[in-house]
């Protein structure tokens, strides 16, 4: 008998998509379909090992294996800054909003629905142009401080 955490090591797949096949094997062809639970010991549920290696053996053979392993592409969790194709047209929207602080001084409400209004594009993209124009201006009147003291 196994536990999920073997399954997880033994195929590489990520724990979601374990749970994942065993959620949805009602719907697969049965040579597809993972093996049933043996046994549960408190929390922790078993599956019979040979089942599952045949479950594997066909899910490689049908299916495939290409995906497994790559999980998320690595990042910052920062959208676009790390480049790529919306960077540029994320930078223009940085630049907009961060003319538009310098002009007023400061940072106002409601001002990345003005600026998509203006623009065009969505307020949730230009929020975030807004928080990081918001950012470097503030960097901006710091250094100015900095400078003049």
């Amino acid at each position: 008998m196994v536990r999920r955490a073997w399954i997880v090591q033994y195929t590489g797949a990520a724990e979601s998509t374990v749970t994942r096949w065993y959620t949805e094997r009602g719907r697969r062809p049965e040579h597809l379909r993972h093996p049933e639970v043996v046994c549960t010991v408190g929390r922790t549920v078993y599956f019979d090992q040979e089942a599952v290696q045949a479950f594997w053996r066909a899910w490689q053979k049908d299916i495939g294996t290409k995906r497994l392993g790559t999980g998320r592409s690595p990042g910052d969790g920062q959208g676009t800054r790390g480049g790529g194709p919306g960077r540029e047209q994320r930078d223009r929207a940085v630049a907009v909003a961060l003319d538009v602080l310098r002009v007023e001084g400061s940072p106002r409400r409601g001002l990345a629905a003005e600026l998509a209004r203006e623009h065009g594009g969505v307020v949730r993209s230009w929020r975030r142009a807004v928080a990081e124009a918001v950012a470097t201006f503030e960097r901006e009147q710091t250094r100015a401080g900095d400078a003049s003291s």
